[in-house]
């Protein structure tokens, strides 16, 4: 999506460590118009899937997820890293390593909220290393939903986190493939889609 490439380019930053830093914008202040142009595109991609749910994780793809499920007109599930007071009753949980954070969470979604009639697609912000997508399609698989695809705004083609979605047969459509940053120059390179 040559809309959020551009963005990408004029603000976000490289930092060291293989980090892109787009908090102006994706994943602290959020461009709204932005993600409405993204939900419309993830809609275009995934036409005809007959999607009656969104998936993310908490906390940075809550956002997008849910300006994407306006475009689809359903529901978003998020994942909650902790087990609170309000989230009574079962729940379906997986672990999953953070990229950005270096841990490990129980992530966790109420069995009310997922179930075997579902139709889910997955939207998140980033795709590094694939653990976040792969925990929520542990909790989808848990579910006995149907997964009909995963959405992201920005992959990390240079990590393995696409490879292997894209090995098990899932339908992956990422907006922006970042295939190489310098942080000393901070040129970002994208891969043609």
């Amino acid at each position: 999506m040559k809309l959020l490439q551009e963005r990408i380019q004029r603000d976000g930053t490289v930092k060291e460590g293989n980090v892109l830093k787009v908090d102006s914008f994706l994943n602290h202040q959020m461009d709204v118009k932005l993600f409405a142009k993204m939900g419309e595109e993830w809609k275009r991609l995934f036409a005809g899937q007959d999607i009656n749910k969104i998936l993310t994780i908490e906390a940075s793809g809550i956002g997008i997820a849910c300006v994407a499920a306006s475009c689809f007109d359903v529901d978003v599930v998020f994942a909650k890293k902790s087990q609170s007071l309000n989230i009574d009753g079962d729940v379906y949980s997986t672990k999953v390593e953070s990229f950005t954070h270096q841990r490990v969470y129980d992530v966790i979604v109420s069995k009310k909220f997922l179930g075997k009639d579902d139709r889910v697609l997955i939207i998140d912000d980033f795709l590094a290393n694939g653990c976040a997508v792969l925990g929520l399609i542990d909790l989808v698989e848990s579910a006995g939903a149907a997964l009909v695809g995963v959405g992201i705004a920005v992959e990390k083609g240079f990590q393995s986190g696409g490879r292997l979605i894209r090995e098990r047969g899932i339908h992956l459509e990422s907006l922006a493939i970042v295939d190489e940053m310098n942080c000393e120059t901070g040129e970002i390179k994208f891969r043609e889609q």
